[in-house]
């Protein structure tokens, strides 16, 4: 079975305006899907969407602006595919544009970011994920961040949140391995993104996205997690003491947090 046969014939990619979304859109049509793109932002969404079209006129390129915090995100997303046969879901989705201590900050944004990395994604999963495990075959990508490996001050919601979706990928890439469904949460870490240069000024700063999606794609069939940039800097925090740990994460985001 070939990638579209296992994967196809539609994409869905949350987070697929720019960055590492837009480099799985342009990947995907290139191994023969058609794709969903989703994403707040109307003006980078729109522009993804063309540069996919021209590029490669015989996909079909559907995009929709959702804001996934939105308690009928997910049924937006869904009602953007319709009846057609979705076999990959990208979920790339959530990163945080603000740090701080969460006792000061804004419940709303907090509670919006969890439900962009919690509750939307489990909802795309659970409907998407049934029908891949009925038809027998499929793909889901989370996208998860280094910054679960412990609790990251200024960032308590976003790295709790990111852990939560690994654990969760690492539970469902067992339930649906033995139906050919592969599951995979790739860990990033620092990614040079449109996002990361806004937020955090690290604009030219870490891996590319392109071999971000490469490295995804040929982890895929492997699961349950991968880590980016190797699993040296997971295995480092969970040898420490965990208030070590937190320590650490803390100097290491030093320079980036307000």
């Amino acid at each position: 079975m070939d990638f579209a046969e296992r994967y196809g014939p539609m994409a869905v990619i949350c987070g697929g305006s720019e960055g590492v979304g837009s480099a799985y859109a342009m990947e995907l049509a290139s191994r023969g899907l058609d794709v969903a793109l989703v994403a707040r932002k109307v003006g980078p969404l729109e522009e993804t969407a063309q540069r996919v079209r021209d590029a490669f006129p015989e996909r079909e390129v559907l995009a929709r602006s959702v804001d996934l915090s939105a308690p009928d995100a997910a049924a937006q997303v869904l009602d953007l595919t319709g009846n057609r046969e979705v076999g990959l879901l990208v979920y790339n989705a959530g990163a945080s544009a603000r740090t701080g201590d969460f006792v000061d900050g804004d419940l709303e944004f907090a509670q919006g970011l969890a439900a962009v990395n919690v509750s939307t994604m489990m909802a795309l999963v659970h409907a998407l994920g049934g029908t891949m495990k009925k038809r027998g075959r499929g793909g889901i990508v989370v996208m998860s961040s280094g910054a679960y490996l412990c609790g990251n001050p200024g960032l308590a919601v976003y790295s709790g949140s990111k852990a939560f979706s690994t654990m969760f990928c690492e539970a469902l890439w067992h339930e649906l391995r033995p139906h050919g469904v592969h599951v995979l949460s790739h860990v990033l870490g620092m990614t040079d993104t449109p996002a990361n240069a806004r937020n955090y000024g690290m604009g030219g700063m870490g891996d590319r996205p392109e071999d971000i999606v490469e490295q995804g794609l040929a982890a895929l069939d492997k699961g349950p997690v991968l880590y980016a940039g190797g699993d040296q800097m997971a295995k480092a925090l969970g040898a420490m003491d965990r208030a070590d740990a937190v320590e650490q994460m803390y100097a290491a985001g030093a320079a980036f947090r307000e």
